[in-house]
């Protein structure tokens, strides 16, 4: 308690501020669970194996809707393996991990295995939020120079439009913790660190292997720069061949080891489902089996038909799954019908849009130069900070990519929280952009520097004590104040982080 009672401010209002968001996410999930009925959606859904406790059934009433859509995946994964086919679409680390929580904790109550993972699920998501959300505040530190704008980033990430996401049984608290955490160590220079941490992002979401462009781009950047710093040994060819080879070797070794687990899984499931069949239905239980006869999915070791993927040249069940079981392609849900899905993604499109476009009109020449071109101000020691600073170009290329990517080859509702868990960019051009356009935050005294009427009440801090003014509990304590931009941007967080918990938790459709 004295090591948290000194830790550094921010840091302690960004934690305390995520796990009481999660408290309050965790709350009016429950409460819409049991208020609006469940939606008969046409999701994967299966069969619940023996009779339920009551503890069972007083769990799945309080926690229930983190199990919904994508979560049945993650959590029949964590409970039987990778028994059907199209389940490899889920890679293997946030499962196997609510399987060793679930396994490792005290129960003193007598649970399904079903239920206990659930709460596991609902466990470590709150960590893991409160972690990735710390290494946000880090990483935005490093990167924006500037403590303000990462303090405001890193709490606006606890209300974050993909939040539900964030807090039910699915990848994506996990996903953003390692990237964050990855990101940040790469700016600190520790790069084993960094790229163990983006090794095990790749083991829990595919597109943690496009991470492997910001350890890359680090090399390339150090590279380019001691080209340009007049170094006489370094300009005479042996030695510069001497460093372009270190250059290869090192990034060549460090994106294998990126790619190291999604690879891994891949032989895993042609193993499991290329090979002869093993045997393996005579141990799963008949209602899975019935299940996988009535939908046609493909169960692991019963023989049959070999999948078209396992005569590929490069057997990757993954794309196959995307491609047969959710119809994944480029341009592919550009269909009439989709719209009410493309006004979901709408306002994180533009976000992301506008961000990208800030940036370029900018820094054009930065840009252009792709960043390798070493500035004058950074010369001197005195960079420019904030989100328009020149550190912050590799991640607007990364989320711009992640977002065309998204847009044309993805089924788009989920752009959403396939940015807020990827990019922090989503997170620091708002802060950037209510820094630079919300009066409120130009002060931090207790009057409206506009008008100079007093605001209405403080911003406590979350933790109990006021320890560091916390910027969004100020805005939204004073939103009658607040410039039409604010409104937009805080609206957009707020309203889908609570319609996400409406609509998801009840199998409605969402992002």
């Amino acid at each position: 308690m004295e090591l948290w009672s000194r830790a550094d401010p921010q840091l302690r209002e960004v934690v305390c501020f995520s796990l009481r968001c999660r408290a309050l996410a965790l709350l009016l999930q429950a409460v819409f669970n049991l208020l609006i009925p469940d939606h008969a959606a046409d999701a994967f859904s299966p069969p619940r194996l023996g009779a339920p406790s009551p503890w069972d059934a007083l769990l799945e009433r309080l926690l229930g809707g983190l199990a919904r859509w994508d979560s049945e995946h993650f959590l029949f994964i964590a409970e039987h393996g990778y028994l059907l086919e199209h389940n490899c679409a889920f890679l293997p680390l946030f499962p196997l991990s609510l399987r060793l929580l679930a396994a490792v904790l005290p129960w003193p109550l007598q649970l399904q295995p079903r239920s206990r993972l659930l709460l596991s699920a609902a466990l470590l998501n709150a960590l893991l939020s409160a972690l990735a959300a710390a290494a946000l505040l880090g990483l935005g530190r490093a990167v924006l120079q500037n403590r303000r704008q990462a303090f405001l980033a890193a709490l606006l990430f606890s209300i974050s439009p993909a939040g539900v996401f964030m807090a039910a049984a699915y990848s994506e608290s996990a996903f953003a913790c390692l990237a964050f955490g990855a990101m940040w160590q790469l700016e600190k220079g520790q790069g084993c660190l960094s790229g163990l941490l983006f090794s095990l992002a790749a083991g829990a979401r595919a597109n943690g292997l496009v991470n492997a462009g910001f350890f890359l781009y680090s090399r390339a950047k150090r590279f380019a720069h001691q080209l340009q710093g007049g170094s006489a040994p370094l300009r005479k060819l042996p030695s510069l061949c001497k460093q372009v080879l270190s250059l290869a070797s090192s990034a060549a070794l460090m994106c294998a080891g990126i790619f190291l687990p999604f690879a891994v899984f891949q032989y895993y499931a042609y193993v499991r489902f290329c090979r002869p069949g093993t045997g393996l239905a005579q141990s799963i239980p008949e209602p899975l089996l019935q299940l996988a006869r009535d939908k046609g999915y493909r169960v692991a070791g019963t023989g049959g038909a070999e999948p078209p993927w396992c005569s590929q040249r490069f057997p990757v069940v993954y794309s196959y799954v995307q491609d047969t079981y959710w119809n994944v392609g480029f341009l592919r849900y550009f269909e009439l019908r989709q719209i009410p899905n493309f006004l979901l993604a709408l306002p994180v499109t533009l976000l992301g849009s506008w961000a990208a476009w800030t940036y370029i009109s900018t820094n054009p020449r930065h840009c252009l130069t792709l960043g390798l071109e070493r500035d004058k101000s950074e010369e001197k020691g005195k960079a420019r900070g904030g989100f328009c600073g020149p550190a912050a170009f590799v991640y607007v290329v990364h989320s711009s990519a992640l977002l065309v990517f998204g847009f044309c080859c993805m089924h788009v509702q989920v752009l959403t929280r396939f940015l807020c868990s990827s990019s922090p960019i989503l997170y620091w051009f708002p802060a950037h952009l209510l820094q630079e356009h919300e009066p409120l935050l130009w002060s931090t005294g207790t009057d409206n520097p506009k008008s100079g009427k007093p605001l209405v009440g403080k911003s406590p801090s979350s933790c109990g004590k006021r320890t560091s003014d916390n910027p969004v509990v100020r805005l939204l304590l004073n939103w009658r104040l607040l410039t039409p931009l604010s409104k937009s941007i805080l609206g957009f967080f707020l309203g889908y982080w609570l319609l996400g918990l409406i609509l998801h938790c009840n199998f409605l459709p969402w992002t």
